[in-house]
């Protein structure tokens, strides 16, 4: 195994640079506490020559903006950014910081900026340099490899519009750089475009309320780009379909005998289910277990693959040769018969209660495998029901009565066609496939949202609380509008409905601080939950996985926010990143904005929430 050189200090790698006449530049670190320490360093570093005139720009400008926004006279990084002309620049500080960094490297006044690669495809630095330091980056999931759209936006600020002829990328060494990785990533074409289109309750109402019917709202999804390649295979097999009706049709004209499309299609899948049955005893081991397994594999039910078979899986749906699963970690999977090892006695609800019971059963040994059959030893088909199908088969023309003598020919003739009827019915079984895997989504959608009366799923209208409730665009409508319904909000304070908010439009995993809730969010937190609870428990009935659990740290730190605390304090106390405050406070007056004026309802709540705007949305929150 290579080892890998050390990485050059931050100061050093600027200094370098210097030498080399390669300054400004933008250096990519892959978290945002590299890119703050980085810029620390630096200015740490007493050897770092810091030019007057620029300095005093940098001053004149700093001192102009903050007059404006006087949250940044108070930032971390203040003195560093207009004493060396070092910055930080990434999603953990607020808007006008960042704002104030990107005019002060426009005006060629900043030597260097560290930032993270997000800042690539948002941002237009003119950099005479780009410093790759990592092949990877951290994103939310964890680390990854960085892509080649990402690597190809963060090269691409290399060079300065009218003063560079060229520009450098430079790639720094360290633990996770990968050289050969990155000159790959450089010549690659770039990544596929990936629709973010996806059914949701508010897309559901506003299609169904703007098309009528589901036929409609079907078709619109189909032209969707997330659909493109689906939308090209059933063009494909709506063609194929097509030309193999038009042959089949041929034949029939030609054979003389009055026939229709459907007797061949019949007379096939007549002559098909005796095969099945026929040739339904497993050979192999393998073709026992499987064929065992579709049995018994039905939704609700545990099972287990994989090696050791330690792995297990409740059943949430079986579509064909398709099992839909959930694991004993929470997340979805799905597989084939053939994979399965054990399945397991018991049959679950779908429910919250049951997913809990059937993985804590089962680990704990109260729900026994049931034992595998094999059926290799079975005796031969039931020899009735071959011998029905062989009459069924022989007395098709009797039946059909299609006015020729010789009935025999006529059977000959259906045998000759038997395959293009079968090539048919699968063609179209695979077209209603695809159509299925496109409105699924949908329809499960359509089916929650039905239970709780925001529309008729029969007369597939919208009700008159769906119309109020397609206005509301945050990530999970469904539950502001059943606590609205419900009158979760009702009777609370200002402050207290900011944190309820903030605790629904928060991203899940963040950590927005350490502030307390007052007991009046805490009681009001406990009635929110009620309705979490039996909004989940309808979505996993329907096969929608819930949202994630609210936030409670966000909502702590949106109440204290409401409730008058300042700027500095807040950051303070709470500990956390300012950017992210920033946008979870956002985000929260944007949903109370929403609240506030649903035309379409009238709850108490929307009251309170218009006062709760005003104290939300004050500076620095614009």
């Amino acid at each position: 195994m290579h080892s890998r050189p050390p990485e050059i200090p931050p100061h050093k790698l600027i200094s370098s640079l210097r030498q080399y006449n390669l300054l400004p530049a933008i250096i990519f670190m892959p978290t945002r506490r590299k890119c703050d320490e980085s810029a620390t360093e630096v200015a740490n570093d007493k050897s770092q020559r810091t030019d007057p005139v620029k300095y005093e720009r940098r001053r004149l400008l700093f001192e102009s903006f903050a007059a404006e926004n006087p949250e940044v006279r108070g930032h971390k990084h203040a003195r560093i950014l207009v004493n060396y002309g070092v910055a930080s620049h990434h999603a953990g500080h607020i808007p006008n910081w960042k704002l104030l960094i990107e005019k002060m490297m426009s005006g060629g006044m900043l030597e260097a900026i560290f930032a993270t690669s997000t800042v690539a495809a948002g941002v237009d630095f003119p950099a005479r340099t780009v410093v790759v330091s990592n092949a990877d980056t951290r994103s939310n999931e964890g680390w990854r490899h960085l892509t080649a759209n990402e690597l190809q936006q963060m090269t691409g600020r290399a060079g300065r519009r009218g003063k560079d002829n060229v520009g450098f990328v430079v790639l720094a060494p360290g633990q996770f750089q990968d050289p050969k990785r990155i000159a790959e990533l450089l010549k690659a074409p770039p990544d596929p475009l990936e629709s973010q289109f996806r059914a949701t309750y508010t897309s559901l109402l506003n299609l169904l309320d703007a098309f009528g019917n589901f036929a409609n709202v079907r078709s619109i999804a189909l032209r969707s780009f997330a659909y493109r390649k689906i939308s090209r295979r059933i063009e494909s097999l709506e063609n194929e379909l097509a030309a193999r009706r038009s042959a089949l049709a041929a034949k029939m004209d030609a054979s003389g005998f009055d026939l229709s499309e459907d007797d061949a299609r019949g007379f096939e899948r007549l002559t098909s289910a005796r095969q099945r049955l026929h040739e339904g005893v497993p050979v192999t081991r393998s073709e026992a277990l499987a064929a065992w397994a579709r049995e018994n594999v039905v939704p609700g039910r545990v099972v287990s693959h994989g090696p050791g078979k330690k792995r297990i899986f409740l059943v949430t749906s079986v579509n064909g040769e398709k099992i839909s699963a959930l694991r004993d970690d929470g997340r979805r999977a799905s597989f084939g018969f053939d994979r399965i090892a054990r399945i397991f006695e018991k049959v679950y609800p779908i429910t919250e209660a049951g997913i809990l019971n059937a993985f804590s059963e089962t680990f704990d040994r109260r729900n026994p495998p049931l034992e595998q059959k094999d059926q290799r030893s079975s005796a031969s088909p039931n020899a009735t029901a071959v011998a029905l199908f062989d009459k069924l088969i022989a007395s098709f023309a009797d039946e059909a009565d299609h006015g020729h003598d010789t009935k025999d020919e006529l059977l000959a003739f259906l045998w000759s066609v038997a395959g293009d009827a079968a090539a048919i019915e699968e063609a179209a079984q695979n077209i209603d496939y695809h159509y299925s895997g496109i409105w699924s989504p949908f329809e499960q959608h359509a089916r929650v949202l039905d239970s709780f009366g925001y529309l008729d799923f029969v007369g597939e209208t919208v009700t008159p609380s769906g119309k109020w409730l397609a206005d509301v665009r945050v990530d999970r409508p469904l539950l502001l509008g059943e606590c609205l319904k419900r009158g979760a909000f009702d009777g609370l304070g200002e402050p207290v409905l900011a944190g309820l908010v903030a605790s629904l439009a928060a991203d899940s995993e963040r950590n927005y601080g350490e502030l307390q809730l007052s007991d009046r969010l805490l009681d009001a937190v406990g009635s929110l939950e009620e309705i979490i609870f039996d909004v989940s428990d309808t979505e996993w009935k329907f096969g929608i996985e819930p949202s994630e659990e609210i936030n409670l740290s966000a909502a702590a730190a949106a109440e204290n926010w409401a409730g008058g605390m300042e700027w500095p304090q807040l950051v303070r106390r709470s500990g956390a990143e300012e950017g992210d405050l920033f946008r979870l406070l956002s985000r929260t007056g944007e949903a109370l904005m929403q609240i506030a004026y649903l035309d379409k309802a009238d709850f108490s709540a929307c009251r309170t929430a218009r006062a709760a705007v005003d104290l939300v949305l004050r500076p620095p929150i614009r």
